[in-house]
């Protein structure tokens, strides 16, 4: 019952709210970004959701368009700056998915959206993690959030998919709040950005 209904008028409900809620909190975000890194301010990438449906994510952007002399963007690191970093420590980049789960792309909480390049490299067992719409917060983002391998994290997004609940969703709620406001293991130690999946994990080459 919850799994199939109730979790979706939650999901309705609070991203509803934090829209009208979070408004101002857009409107400043939108021309620091605006300001700091350029246009466009909203960061839109196609990611595989629900039974591997495609759908348009959208991000606030947190790196800039900059290129080296002979028109190459630079390094993420560079991209990045402080704007990026601080949007994505506090994970308020990630805002604007609260119309993706208004619009039934995405729910509060499940696994994250990942990006479709990835589906090729699954295994059959990860790829049951799309089974479930994906999330804005996840079991993995409570259990070292980018600061883990891709196969523990593969692990928590199969759990949570076999045990879906509103005291499981409750919990990696309020944890992950606590999470972001601590800005903790946003990114792998020593990278800028997550690493990319490659399925070598999985004996595979990509």
């Amino acid at each position: 019952m919850y799994k199939k209904y109730i979790k979706r008028i939650f999901d309705i409900v609070i991203s509803g709210t934090g829209l009208l809620v979070l408004a101002p909190v857009f409107l400043i975000v939108a021309i620091i970004v605006r300001v700091k890194l350029g246009k466009p301010v909203i960061y839109k990438q196609n990611r595989p959701g629900y039974q591997e449906h495609i759908f348009e994510i959208y991000k606030f952007r947190s790196m800039s368009n900059e290129t080296d002399d002979t028109g190459k963007l630079l390094p993420d690191e560079v991209r990045l700056g402080k704007t990026g970093r601080l949007l994505r420590a506090t994970s308020l980049d990630e805002l604007p998915q609260l119309l993706n789960i208004f619009k039934g792309d995405m729910s509060i909480i499940g696994p994250r959206p990942l990006l479709v390049s990835y589906l090729d490299l699954y295994t059959p067992e990860q790829h049951r993690r799309h089974s479930v719409r994906p999330g804005l917060f996840s079991l993995a983002s409570v259990n070292g959030r980018n600061n883990q391998s891709w196969e523990k994290k593969f692990t928590y997004d199969i759990y949570y998919v076999d045990h879906v609940s509103f005291l499981l969703d409750l919990k990696i709620f309020f944890k992950c709040i606590g999470i972001v406001l601590k800005r903790e293991n946003v990114n792998l130690e020593g990278e800028a950005t997550t690493v990319a999946f490659t399925g070598k994990e999985n004996g595979k080459n990509s």
